[in-house]
């Protein structure tokens, strides 16, 4: 059954594992038959701190709307994103930031510390390089980057992570362990 899926290159670079990983998802999704839509965060035109928190409403620019609208569409999302510093990217935190926004993501309600989530029906995937080991990284820093993502970003809004999977090291790694990495993005691409 063709799904609506939302890629989401998360690091800045088109010219990075990153892309290849998203193109490879993208093209594998395709051919599988599902309708697939692309945001490439580095081509897009936006401020990427929210500049007064919830206190006030920062005007949206064209891109912002744009990626709203795709969240929107979308069933299934798939961020592609290296691990920084243990987390995920400035520029991807900050879209984050600027379109998960109450009314769209989520809304607070009166009398609950807990919102409603506004973006249930989604299902998500994580494709995320690093250069640590993705065993120390989930052994021994306990994966807060990835926690990040799953537990508090998309699960607050509602969004049901499924697979992640983690490639790495990546600045030690040769060609084939690349190759072998695009093949399980492309067979992850095949089996939504």
């Amino acid at each position: 059954m063709s799904k609506r899926i939302l890629v989401i290159l998360g690091h800045p670079s088109n010219q990075s594992f990153c892309a290849a990983l998203s193109s490879t998802y993208v093209s594998g999704a395709r051919a599988r038959g599902h309708d697939v839509q692309v945001l490439e965060l580095g081509a897009l035109n936006f401020d990427p701190v929210l500049r007064e928190g919830y206190q006030q409403q920062q005007t949206l620019e064209p891109d912002l709307l744009h990626a709203q609208g795709l969240i929107h569409w979308a069933e299934h999302l798939v961020f592609v994103f290296p691990i920084w510093w243990g987390g995920i990217p400035a520029l991807l935190k900050g879209f984050l930031d600027r379109v998960l926004l109450p009314g769209f993501a989520f809304k607070y309600r009166r009398n609950s510390p807990f919102p409603e989530q506004l973006l249930k029906g989604r299902s998500a995937d994580l494709l995320v390089c690093m250069d640590t080991p993705p065993w120390y990284y989930r052994w021994v820093y306990r994966m807060p980057g990835l926690e990040q993502m799953r537990r508090t970003t998309l699960s607050f809004c509602g969004i049901k992570p499924k697979k992640t999977l983690t490639f790495g090291p990546v600045i030690s790694s040769n060609t084939a362990q690349r190759d072998t990495w695009l093949r399980r993005a492309r067979m992850l691409a095949s089996a939504s």
